[in-house]
């Protein structure tokens, strides 16, 4: 079986890094895929039994291929939407519209995915259950497609088949090479929340602060040194969290001028969510009594992101297993934790299941740039692998 996936693996190749490619040209962001939905509905229109539900959490689309064998049905997820990056690859098919790229691979989760329904489809008489696969929208921006798609029935059973018991969800990693599989039990990905500050203070001359009750700014300083004891002083042993101040703007502050305010924007990280939500008033009290102790006050909001990802420890195996069959020992590696935030940890809350990692890294320099970044561009090679063990999953899955 493993054989016949990776020649028609190779057959799909060509047609995969194709939709890859017009993916990327044409990147859309969150809940504004139409153009990239009905790439994926056209694509998939043609294969044999293979069902459709569109229009699901607005862009997304559920596709279901029922095999030969009543065997227990998954499901397999890819997102769709793009980011706010303005790209600076130079590549042949960079992106077309401006301000926005697939800087995070999602065209090629997209693509491998449609890849592994064209396996599926050529190899129906041999899957075991039903597949459903899940082309999501609006990974990227809270509070995401994933809880969109589940409150609308992607984990239900409908007319095309019954609730998929079990989920699964690839995402590329640039710092892994080519084709490499990799995959962690447990907890795996973080949290991911949003901390926003507002220090008032009292305005005044920038040369008379001894005149000025309240300095937002020094108090806002103070502020992000005291956050860093949230982590650094509270966080329980093995719970490892981060907590950053990304971004601070003092609106009508000058060289002169003493503002008024100052705006703190950050992020909270955790891997314990009964850790993570006691940060979250251990933050509030300590940014509002620093604040009050140099004479200002601290509006405090915490928006609460991605919940932390954990796989499930069966299902994790089953991918590790799988993969050491269909790329080999040595590209089949355990993963490290990874502080990134991923909604595909709603579907996990939900079912059991696993979020694995593709490596995209090629040998020369246009891959070796991260995620979220201008310049961040994949090795294609990894889409034969992509997609080819996204249908070898499928297919094992159902001979458990």
């Amino acid at each position: 079986m493993r054989d016949r996936v990776q020649q028609l693996a190779d057959d799909v190749f060509p047609e995969v890094v194709r939709l890859r490619q017009q993916i990327h040209r044409r990147p859309e962001l969150a809940f504004d895929e139409h153009e990239t939905a009905q790439l994926v509905q056209e694509t998939l229109e043609p294969l044999d039994g293979i069902q459709m539900r569109t229009g699901v959490a607005e862009t997304g689309i559920v596709a279901t291929l029922t095999g030969k064998r009543d065997r227990p049905p998954f499901l397999l997820r890819a997102d769709m939407d793009a980011l706010p990056i303005t790209e600076e690859t130079g590549l042949d098919f960079a992106s077309e519209r401006d301000g926005v790229m697939h800087a995070c691979g999602h065209d090629a989760h997209t693509a491998s995915l449609l890849g592994a329904a064209m396996i599926l489809s050529e190899m129906r008489s041999e899957l075991a259950g039903t597949a459903r696969l899940l082309f999501q929208p609006s990974e990227e921006k809270l509070p995401g497609g994933a809880k969109a798609m589940i409150d609308e029935g992607a984990l239900s059973g409908d007319d095309h088949g019954p609730a998929p018991e079990a989920v699964f969800g690839q995402h590329v990693a640039p710092d892994l090479g080519s084709g490499t599989i990799g995959v962690r039990s447990g907890m795996y990905m973080a949290s991911a929340d949003e901390v926003y500050v507002t220090v008032r203070g009292e305005g005044g001359h920038a040369a008379s602060p001894h005149e000025v009750s309240g300095d937002a700014v020094v108090a806002a300083a103070h502020v992000i040194t005291a956050l860093q004891s949230v982590v650094s002083r509270h966080r329980p042993p093995g719970a490892p969290s981060v907590l950053t101040i990304g971004d601070v703007v003092t609106p009508g502050g000058a060289t002169n001028v003493i503002p008024e305010a100052a705006r703190l924007e950050g992020t909270f990280r955790a891997m314990d969510e009964d850790w993570r939500f006691r940060a979250h008033e251990l933050i509030g009290r300590i940014a509002r009594r620093t604040a009050e102790a140099h004479g200002a006050t601290a509006e405090v909001e915490l928006k609460t992101g991605y919940p932390a990802l954990y796989n499930h420890e069966a299902e994790a195996r089953f991918v590790r297993e799988t993969a050491r069959d269909y790329v080999g020992d040595e590209r089949a590696v355990d993963l490290d934790r990874w502080y990134a935030g991923e909604d595909f940890a709603y579907y996990l809350q939900e079912r059991p299941g696993a979020f694995y990692r593709l490596g995209t890294r090629g040998d020369g320099d246009a891959t070796a740039h991260g995620l979220h970044t201008p310049r961040f561009d994949i090795d294609e090679e990894a889409l034969r692998t992509g997609a080819g063990f996204m249908a070898f999953l499928a297919l094992r899955y159902g001979r458990r």
